[in-house]
């Protein structure tokens, strides 16, 4: 059991420690907090396209029927967020989800999604750690039964009521990354009329040699079926279809921040709220938000705290700079999959480039850029304290003009630009980001970051 830690988003190993004792042990500890909580409805368990992850969901499947809890399996490999969309839509106790997200093969993972849809806080996820245990299960007659279930059909319906769009005449490149939005993010795309090109769209539990992360270094099939195809948009999936990357036919990879910025400019078309935002999400964000007297709300970063806040502000779009977004009306859970159809409809709209180059010209070029320093997770909070010692006045030759304590440390600069320093919640790693009107200055930015904190590490 102390090789079960649960982190930003439940629990990920490697699969020598990832085993199917200890993922009987977790379905124990959740079965037995979704009894002391009252909730005796059905469980949904879904899966990601990885080798291991079908025979873990019988696992858990298997615990938690010996609790007495009916349990809904999908047909397939599926992604997270049509997991999050069956609870809600449902009415659920709550689901798991084996997913190793965008790691790579020799990792697998489970989180618990509570009956809300949204990421479980910590208190949750604390309540579920102080419950593992050895299972416990009932005699034969008393367990709860397995059905295999269509967790698509009702989750496009949704998204295609969320994002009503006609999208004929335009030519979208899917590229699911031999992960788990194969046939469902490009079929959504074309029920809504695009017409629609593949890469990587069969399933590989080894994912082609690359991991599952659409990062702008593993993007190149996509950047090159977009210009093969002289498409409009291409988009991509990580491994659990919960992220979503797009390329543009002049940019390539689009920064997920300009993403942010576009996706939301379309929705205040035909719609208004605020946004909520992570610490190391663009301030183009609040720009465009201005302009339309909506307010912008900074949190933490994790989609967990993106979520809490959507609900306290009824927000019209959360997201974060990583690649994760949801809107108004959805679930609270960050969904690849329904922004691969809102990014296709804001191009359909107006062509994303055009749209990014105007909300740029009216707000101002940003650049955002992050590096990673490799710090063990025991040492992080004592980085990070000691750092409160060491701020200087200046950064890159710019006053700091204040200091923002919410995630780490963020200073805004007097020429509008920023450095953030905090502990990664999933590597052992100290993140440092930027952002700056060109990349010449984040640059500047980024190392005076890592100058400031490699002596302590």
């Amino acid at each position: 059991m102390d090789a079960i830690s649960f982190g930003t988003d439940g629990w990920r190993a490697t699969l020598d420690i990832f085993t199917d004792e200890r993922v009987r042990i977790v379905g124990q500890a959740v079965a037995d907090y979704l009894a002391d909580e009252g909730y005796d409805d059905p469980v949904v368990i879904g899966y990601d396209a990885r080798q291991s992850s079908e025979g873990f969901a019988d696992t858990l499947a298997d615990v938690l029927t010996g609790n007495g809890f009916d349990v809904l399996l999908p047909k397939r490999d599926c992604p997270t967020p049509l997991v999050a969309h069956a609870i809600v839509d449902r009415g659920l106790s709550g689901g798991l989800m084996i997913t190793a997200s965008h790691n790579p093969p020799k990792y697998n993972g489970v989180k618990f999604i509570p009956a809300d849809g949204a990421p479980a806080l910590p208190a949750v996820t604390d309540a579920v750690a102080e419950r593992l245990a050895e299972p416990k299960l009932r005699p034969e007659d008393e367990r709860g039964s397995v059905r295999r279930v269509d967790l698509v059909t009702p989750h496009a319906e949704r998204a295609r009521e969320l994002v009503d769009a006609d999208l004929s005449g335009l030519t979208v490149v899917h590229d699911a990354m031999h992960g788990s939005g194969r046939g469902v993010t490009d079929e959504l795309l074309r029920s809504a009329g695009a017409e629609v090109f593949n890469v990587r769209d069969d399933r590989d539990p080894e994912f082609g040699g690359t991991p599952p992360e659409p990062s702008a270094e593993n993007l190149g099939p996509l950047v090159e079926a977009v210009d093969r195809y002289d498409a409009d948009l291409g988009v991509a999936n990580d491994g659990d279809s919960d992220r979503v990357a797009f390329v543009t036919p002049e940019r390539g990879h689009l920064d997920e921040n300009l993403f942010f910025a576009a996706a939301y400019d379309y929705l205040l078309e035909s719609d208004s709220g605020p946004a909520i935002r992570t610490v190391s999400t663009t301030f183009l964000i609040d720009r465009i938000a201005e302009a339309h007297n909506e307010e912008v709300f900074e949190t933490a970063v994790g989609f967990k705290w993106v979520a809490e806040a959507m609900g306290e502000h009824d927000a019209l779009m959360g997201g974060e700079e990583s690649g994760g977004f949801s809107i108004r009306g959805h679930v609270r859970e960050k969904d690849g999959v329904l922004m691969g159809l809102l990014g296709a409809a804001a191009t359909a709209a107006e062509p994303m480039d055009d749209r990014v180059d105007r909300l740029l010209d009216a707000h101002g070029d940003i650049v955002a850029d992050k590096i990673g320093l490799d710090c063990p997770d025991s040492e992080k909070e004592r980085v990070i304290s000691e750092l409160d010692d060491v701020l200087p006045d200046q950064i890159a030759d710019r006053d700091i003009a204040e200091v923002v304590t919410l995630d780490g440390f963020k200073l805004l600069l007097e020429d509008g630009s920023w450095l953030l320093v905090r502990p990664s919640g999933t590597e052992p790693k100290i993140r440092i980001y930027a952002e700056a009107a060109s990349q010449e200055r984040a640059d500047a930015l980024l190392a005076a970051g890592r100058e400031l904190v490699e002596p302590l590490i």
